[in-house]
């Protein structure tokens, strides 16, 4: 997959801006460390810690105080901003120094505990790191220094996990940011960006966040999640997928609604896989989060402005660009804003199998929303031409939520059939009935309206196999495809 090259004004720019800021914040971390406090040492050519006086000193006091004579090395050596490989190795040199030299009142297992933590302090995310690792962990929300709160199978819990202070958390934020090329100051309170595993950050610092820093960690798995587990996660049943995999495959434009955190970009990541793989496809983020199997990919992600408040790159400026690379397919993770309405047009002009996501409360709620974004774009169309464009760029409407028991569900697939007056008319083909709850779990089932849904005929001629029998009630409310019920027999 080629890669646009870039300009090499833009790349001295780039390169010299970097130096600069590598520059500022070893500048900034040492005048932070003057004041920090530091224990006697034995070697005159390496400061090292000693022994506090206090024999109640804790594993974190003593970790602290060697951190912050650590990060005073690493600025006096101008290695801020060297290679990982070449600060790690400084780091264990520091840890294996300070161990054997000074009289460190740690017991056995946080001497060897020691080296690991300073790396991952000066490397990685500092305290977060055991939840970063823990696979079941799908958000880390840190609202100061000792309050950090996680969110596994979909429920939200107080951490053991703790920052010394204030100072600390700034400090691990700041250097999560530096790692991807970002920088966070009082200049620049708030920062968006993705880390190297995929996963989403968005921080803030004082003066925006009044109290302490904030981060906010969104993780995605080490593989996506595919159709078959959204089945085991009974986040849909088999007629409901079936249909859904087949009206993506044969090129059917469809939007995805529902709130934060409700499983959009991962729906929209498991019905992409239906797209063959000899079409060309090109994706558009905020912060690139789709992982797809297809050899034929481009992805695109959006960017902010700069310190110099130039450099931005909007998701609609990458939607009018993408026009442009020849595309089979274009998926935009979410539509926010003005490109709604170059993204409804490039759905109107031939680019028919397009995907997209947008947050909304209900499906009616989705349409409502693309109406008003296309407004935003500053064009002055009438109402109805709005909804006449909107109703006919999208067939499907995927309503997807997170229930009180963590689960996320598609609670809706409906078609979008067209404009009756002033209003765009909607038809259920899919949904999903509460029965009951039971001590951690909701109870409900999936079901079909009974409806055949009017894209069903077009799908079958484009060659998609859906029987009449996917939309039967008793077929949907059991979750099994007629495929599937026939192989039982």
């Amino acid at each position: 997959m080629s890669q646009p090259t870039e300009d090499p004004t833009e790349q001295t720019a780039a390169k010299a801006s970097r130096s600069m800021f590598r520059g500022s914040r070893a500048a900034e971390m040492a005048k932070r460390v003057q004041t920090a406090p530091s224990f006697p040492a034995t070697d005159t050519q390496r400061p090292t810690a000693a022994a506090p006086q206090s024999p109640a000193t804790d594993y974190a006091e003593v970790k602290g105080a060697l951190q912050t004579r650590l990060l005073e090395q690493l600025s006096d050596r101008d290695l801020l901003g060297a290679g990982e490989e070449r600060i790690a190795d400084f780091v264990r040199e520091f840890a294996e120094e300070v161990l054997a030299n000074e009289e460190v009142p740690l017991n056995s297992t946080e001497r060897e505990q020691l080296g690991r933590d300073l790396l991952q302090e000066t490397l990685g995310l500092g305290p977060l790191a055991p939840l970063i690792l823990d696979p079941a962990v799908t958000d880390v929300l840190v609202n100061g220094p000792h309050d950090v709160f996680v969110e596994r199978f979909g429920r939200l819990e107080m951490s053991k996990v703790r920052f010394r202070d204030s100072e600390h958390l700034q400090r691990v934020i700041e250097r999560i940011a530096a790692s991807v090329g970002r920088r966070i100051d009082q200049a620049s309170p708030m920062a968006d960006f993705r880390l190297s595993d995929g996963s989403r950050v968005n921080a803030t610092i004082p003066p925006v966040s009044i109290d302490y820093p904030t981060l906010s960690i969104r993780r995605f798995g080490h593989r996506r999640l595919r159709g078959g587990d959204l089945l085991r996660y009974e986040s849909l049943n088999e007629p409901m997928l079936k249909f859904l995999t087949e009206a993506v495959r044969h090129r059917c434009n469809m939007v995805i609604s529902g709130g934060t955190g409700a499983g959009k970009s991962t729906l929209l990541g498991a019905l992409a896989e239906a797209i063959p793989g000899n079409e060309r496809i090109v994706t558009i983020e905020d912060t690139a989060e789709l992982q797809l199997d297809q050899p034929h990919v481009v992805r695109l992600e959006s960017r902010p402005v700069n310190t110099e408040g130039a450099g931005q790159i909007t998701i609609r400026q990458l939607v009018i660009n993408s026009l442009r690379m020849r595309p089979d397919r274009i998926l935009v993770g979410e539509v926010r804003s003005s490109e709604a309405l170059d993204m409804l047009q490039a759905m109107n002009t031939g680019h028919d199998g397009s995907l997209t996501t947008v947050h909304a409360n209900s499906p009616r709620d989705a349409l409502s929303r693309l109406e008003t974004m296309v407004l935003m774009a500053g064009t002055e169309l009438p109402s109805r031409a709005i909804r006449e464009q909107i109703t006919s760029a999208v067939q499907l409407l995927v309503h997807v939520s997170r229930s009180e028991d963590g689960v996320r569900r598609v609670r809706s697939v409906s078609e979008v059939t067209g404009l009756e007056g002033e209003t765009p008319l909607l038809q259920e083909i899919f949904g999903w009935q509460r029965t009951g709850r039971s001590e951690r779990h909701i109870e409900g089932r999936y079901v079909a309206t009974g409806i055949q849904p009017a894209i069903a005929d077009r799908l079958r001629k484009r060659g998609a196999d859906l029987p009449p029998q996917l939309f039967q009630p008793e077929m949907a409310a059991a979750g099994r495809s007629p495929a599937n019920d026939g192989d039982q027999a």
